[in-house]
């Protein structure tokens, strides 16, 4: 009888073995149903041979194979060996990490019966005025009077479930089975919408990805805000899908790329997948399924979305290359961006990273060669890089964090009908509540970090581990009622904003103003109407969004951000102030950027200011190798959490033993800690790292795959939280 290795989806770095029944075929990437303990567990089939460690008579037969087939091609059955050993997180959760979470539990994978909402006869011929005391069932038996409803269609007509099943009740409606059937799109293929003349940047970037569209090639998009990025993206395409090939798009959020979409959707006659947080489990299978068999032509997703199997992969475009969320931040920490390039190597397809301010490890393998980068200098249309200035705060009073030159710029740009986005990343109405007595301050005592106070819903909301709390009628510390919200966010800008423009319509997009679904789409329509109006938003409005009418961008507050202990933070500023920057002037008006600030005289405002951020990025990397950071070194911290702020930090220093001790560690080594992490206290645990640095990327992964049996055989190490991040982004 054949042995086969299965991996489990748990949390331990080996395989186990399994007895093949006499007459069965191993499937490599096949899933197997295996007796584990008392019960049947999933696993996958990473490989067999005729012996194994333990004695023969001591394993157990596999229960049945699940799968006929791999449930992953070549290529992606390589990558996904390779990131296990690469991030050294165990094969078995890697594996299935890649697949639905329907395929996860050992289901086939098959698209489920789709059911259609119908009207019955009854239904057809009830008036609408029949149901004027429940307008949203009106609202829906409106819509099946003239047309069946998908899933999709309840949702774009924003028609709840609630209603349809009050009308089934009343016998108006009823569910029906759909005829799916399979439709080949590529002999109907066509180009369609209006398509926008290139310049010649952007004609000769096409061209250049174009001419090696058959092979393997790592382009750089490095196009500056409003360059015309997603066009060059959408005639790649053109050809791509023209010769029958898919294509993966990856975005940082879904949530935060609705135009986007919809652009390629109006440009192609071909199916568009779009993979993100709102589909159940059943539907993301069927995008699975779908991509898998050739059915759809593009699959639009975030990080997730670079597991998809496909038919014909022809392309992948990574947009907003630079953006931290590619970054997986919990139990496996891959980098999205990073196995994509690897993903289309081992595909021999191009791909291209596109972003108007690439992060520094991009920049540096433009340098050494192993990319090439395309610019786009010149912003679409007739459109203008704003005017940049500062405003120095120092001295100045301040009405909810606007200063009085902020005021006068944007009374003037409303008064010509235009509108103004204020950014401000902090939600909430202020980041803290202080008892104006002694002095005491609301703290989330899971975290050690200031309660956001929430005015609207009478909260305080720890932005950290999301802990919330009725706000105090009191001061827990010395009984006064006089509570004082320190600092602004957004909730409060929203509110004192009127005060001094009473007649302007004013939109605040954060987390907390589009958690429901559709109401990200709202708000963007009426920004997209003529007429002035105020935006005020966190980070969400810096990426992906075309305002035509935004013609002054103000930054209220940075100045947090210039002076951290985190060496990425200033490469994160530049990137952020360059994206929210480009927010303005995109339509042929000038564009103006104020940035407020007590520092108007730092070097890194300066620079951004003056000379761009690709000059920053220049001077930044030069920074990096004079220190030995990263990309010129490389980086793995390992991480390790307690609740009594002590077994972390003796873990920590064991392994550190185990590390100094390895025969391959050298000069070149260094080791910072173990040490509190930035945060050092989250969700009532306490976070310590051990950071490893190496100029030898190579040696660096030899020296912790050499030392983590050791590591793994420390006696407190199932007695805490711990793992490995490499290439971290968090420090």
């Amino acid at each position: 009888m054949a042995v086969v290795h299965v991996a489990l989806p748990i949390h331990l770095a080996r395989t186990f073995d399994y007895l093949l029944p006499e007459g069965v075929s191993p499937i490599i990437g096949a899933r197997v149903s295996v007796p584990w303990g008392k019960r049947q567990a999933i696993g996958m089939v990473i490989g067999h041979s005729q012996q194994s460690e333990l004695p023969l008579e001591k394993l157990k037969p596999i229960h049945h194979f699940i799968d006929q087939n791999s449930l992953f091609s070549d290529a992606l059955w390589r990558i996904l060996r390779w990131a296990s050993d690469y991030y050294h997180h165990p094969l078995g959760e890697v594996l299935f990490h890649a697949l639905p979470v329907v395929l996860r539990q050992g289901k086939l994978p098959e698209i489920s019966q789709k059911w259609l909402w119908v009207a019955t006869e009854q239904g057809q011929a009830t008036q609408l005025h029949e149901l004027k005391r429940a307008p949203k069932q009106q609202q829906a038996l409106a819509a099946l009077q003239q047309q069946t409803l998908s899933r999709e269609k309840m949702d774009s007509l924003q028609i709840s479930g609630q209603a349809l099943q009050a009308l089934r009740a009343k016998g108006l409606v009823e569910l029906q089975p759909q005829t799916v059937t399979a439709v080949d799109w590529r002999p109907c293929f066509a180009v369609q919408g209006e398509r926008l003349r290139l310049n010649s940047e952007q004609a000769t970037a096409v061209g250049a990805i174009r001419s090696e569209d058959d092979r393997f090639a790592a382009w750089v998009l490095a196009g500056i805000t409003g360059s015309g990025k997603t066009e060059v993206y959408l005639t790649v395409l053109e050809n791509i899908l023209s010769c029958g090939k898919q294509a993966l798009v990856l975005v940082p959020e879904i949530g935060l790329t609705p135009q986007t979409i919809a652009r390629f959707r109006q440009r192609f006659s071909a199916p568009v997948d779009v993979l993100h947080s709102a589909l159940n489990d059943s539907e993301r299978l069927a995008v699975w399924c779908r991509a898998r068999s050739g059915e759809t032509a593009i699959v639009i997703g975030t990080r997730s979305a670079l597991f998809t199997p496909f038919a014909r992969l022809g392309v992948i475009i990574v947009d907003e290359e630079h953006d931290s969320s590619y970054k997986q931040q919990e139990g496996w920490r891959y980098h999205a961006r990073d196995l994509a390039v690897m993903r289309a190597r081992e595909e021999a397809v191009p791909i291209v990273l596109g972003s108007a301010t690439p992060a520094l490890e991009t920049l540096h393998n433009v340098a050494l060669g192993k990319y090439r980068q395309l610019n786009l200098t010149q912003r679409a249309g007739n459109a203008k890089p704003p005017q940049q200035s500062l405003i120095d705060l120092k001295g100045q009073p301040l009405k909810a964090g606007l200063s009085a030159a902020l005021l006068s710029r944007m009374r003037h740009h409303l008064e010509q009908g235009n509108q103004v986005l204020l950014f401000l990343n902090r939600r909430g109405y202020a980041p803290a509540l202080l008892c104006h007595e002694c002095g005491w301050i609301a703290e989330c005592r899971h975290c050690d970090h200031y309660f956001t106070l929430h005015q609207q819903q009478r909260q305080l909301r720890c932005h950290h581990c999301d802990n919330q709390r009725p706000v105090p009628q009191q001061c827990q510390q010395c009984g006064s009622t006089h509570l004082v919200a320190v600092g602004v966010g957004t909730e409060q800008l929203a509110d004192v904003l009127p005060e001094q423009f009473p007649t302007i319509a004013i939109t605040r997009i954060d987390r907390d103003t589009t958690s429901r679904k559709g109401q990200l789409e709202q708000h963007l329509a009426e920004i997209g109407r003529d007429g002035a109006r105020i935006l005020i938003g966190t980070q969400m409005l810096a990426k992906g969004h075309h305002f035509p009418n935004v013609t002054l961008v103000a930054l209220l507050d940075v100045d947090a951000a210039l002076f951290s202990a985190d060496f990425r933070t200033a490469e994160r500023f530049a990137q952020l102030y360059t994206q929210v920057s480009g927010r303005a002037g995109r339509a042929g008006k000038p564009g103006e950027v104020l940035l407020q600030t007590h520092h108007p005289e730092h070097p890194l405002l300066q620079i951004l200011l003056q000379q761009g951020y690709h000059a920053f990025a220049q001077q930044a990397l030069l920074e990096r190798r004079s220190t030995l950071l990263p990309p010129y070194t490389s980086h793995i911290i390992l991480r390790a959490e307690d609740r009594d702020n002590q077994q972390a930090a003796d873990f920590l220093r064991h392994c550190r033993q185990q590390l100094e001790s390895n025969p391959l560690s050298d000069q070149a080594l260094w080791l910072m800690g173990p040490v509190p992490a930035l945060q050092s206290k989250r969700s009532g645990r306490f976070r310590w790292q051990l950071v490893l640095q190496h100029s030898s990327r190579r040696q660096l992964q030899q020296l912790l795959k050499t030392s983590l049996p050791a590591i793994e055989a420390l006696p407190k190490t199932h007695q805490l939280k711990w793992a490995i991040d490499v290439d971290p982004l968090e420090n």
